[in-house]
């Protein structure tokens, strides 16, 4: 079911995780806040690898996309979702509409591209899209930075755990960072335990905070 959030942009309600893809206080505003804003924009070299848990509706892609365009850093950024949104109501979702005309058909092509296959969408970004089970997933590159965007720890608390922060942190480079919108303190506790430097950030919307976590120490 399509819901609209109170900046206007829409996201997809989950009979099956009972909560909704982004924020209903603001969809766009919440991704921006928390994975380009509190993420992206932290890095400042030129090319980066990014590592999406959770696809989901492809938000945090089309952003990321613009970002790249924008900021002429390149991007190649790799996501895995067990649980495809179904086309239907892709289609219905109206991101494209808040950004310039040109970037009306990037989101599109970014669920059009195939699954399991590196495409180039522009000189700076590139995207291969995984549909697999990110409990089972085995990492092929060294990440820079990762969009942590599962559902929440009370609809998939085996996402949040240790052994799950662990095994991405053994994939990152050293001083790259891990963004996501929740700061459950057994979140926290998780991530401290897989090695992980935590900072409490500002959260999005109604949210408190928000963490980013390092592989390495705050500057």
């Amino acid at each position: 079911m399509i819901k609209k959030t109170n900046d206007g942009s829409e996201t997809i309600y989950s009979q099956e995780f009972n909560q909704t893809y982004h924020s209903e206080t603001g969809a766009i505003d919440e991704s921006l806040h928390v994975f380009i804003k509190n993420g992206f924009n932290y890095f400042h070299q030129k090319e980066i690898t990014i590592f999406e848990v959770g696809f989901g509706t492809g938000l945090n892609a089309f952003l990321t996309f613009i970002e790249t365009e924008k900021q002429k850093i390149k991007v190649n950024y790799i996501t895995v979702e067990k649980y495809p949104v179904e086309p239907k109501f892709i289609s219905k979702l109206n991101y494209h509409t808040f950004f310039d005309e040109k970037y009306h058909k990037i989101f599109e092509q970014i669920h059009s591209v195939e699954w399991g296959r590196t495409v180039i969408l522009s000189d700076f970004f590139s995207i291969k899209k995984e549909k697999a089970d990110f409990l089972n997933y085995n990492f092929e590159n060294k990440i820079d930075l990762v969009y942590f965007d599962a559902f929440s720890f009370d609809s998939q608390p085996e996402m949040w755990s240790a052994d799950i922060f662990t095994k991405i942190f053994n994939a990152m480079n050293n001083n790259s960072a891990l963004v996501t919108y929740s700061a459950k303190g057994i979140i926290k506790q998780n991530m401290r335990t897989a090695d992980f430097q935590i900072k409490r950030l500002k959260g999005a919307g109604n949210k408190w905070h928000m963490i980013r976590a390092k592989k390495g120490r705050f500057s």
